[in-house]
């Protein structure tokens, strides 16, 4: 059986008060290299980005225990290849956003474009809308919250970590799921190659009530939620010579 990951408190990277002058950047001003400059600069406080207008690779590769809000939409790549820091995007983000994530936060506060939460490694990617195809594709251990619905193949060569998905999951649904685990609050349209749907635990419910708490995804019931895991059949290596190597 595939075992869950941690819970949620120790994998999300959650930050403690941050003392400090918020610093405000504006992106009409600046270029993204700038922009992004400018944030890796802090090492700690915060800071808020405005007039993003969809800009492409904000708040890229941050290390160190900021809060970073992009007020408004942001467009490819938001909050990707980061650390420690809590970056929020109000508004929608584009492709790509927490691609990468290797701890720390990253909060779309509406809907996400294709493959969000792509390899991230630890930290939380949560978005409180809808996500476009391939959500959480080949996730390597962090956690994906999605509040609305996901579409086909969330959760693609997912490898280790979780995926909440409160509402409902679209075709291909974990295809090629390695270690993953899903949980889907809504209807599933179908599963993909080697997923399959497991029993919930009382341990199950237990995480996706403190995990859909975090998040503040009130409308999901942890005890109606069908978890996913993979059969472990497609990723299995044999030699009709040499047995299992």
């Amino acid at each position: 059986m595939t075992s869950l990951p941690l819970p949620p408190d120790q994998r999300a990277g959650r930050q403690g008060g941050l003392s400090g002058a918020g610093v405000m950047v504006d992106a009409t001003a600046l270029s993204t290299r700038e922009i992004n400059r400018s944030l890796r600069a802090l090492s700690y406080g915060s800071a808020v980005v405005i007039n993003p207008a969809g800009r492409h690779n904000l708040a890229v590769g941050l290390d160190a225990p900021v809060r970073v809000e992009i007020d408004g939409p942001a467009g490819f790549y938001a909050g990707g290849l980061g650390k420690q820091a809590h970056v929020t995007v109000d508004g929608t983000a584009g492709c790509g956003v927490g691609e990468n994530l290797m701890s720390g936060h990253v909060h779309v506060r509406g809907s996400a474009g294709q493959s969000a939460a792509a390899s991230a490694r630890g930290g939380t990617v949560v978005v409180d809308g809808g996500c476009a195809p391939r959500a959480g594709i080949s996730l390597k251990g962090a956690t994906l919250a999605i509040g609305g619905d996901a579409d086909s193949y969330c959760g693609v060569l997912a490898q280790s970590g979780v995926i909440l998905i409160g509402g409902d999951a679209g075709p291909c649904l974990g295809d090629s799921l390695y270690e993953a685990v899903l949980y889907v609050g809504g209807k599933i349209a179908g599963l993909g190659a080697d997923a399959v749907v497991d029993e919930m635990t009382d341990h199950d419910v237990r995480f996706v009530k403190v995990l859909a708490d975090e998040c503040g995804f009130d409308h999901v019931s942890p005890a109606d939620v069908t978890k996913v895991i993979s059969t472990r059949r497609l990723y299995q290596l044999h030699s009709h010579d040499h047995g299992t190597f």
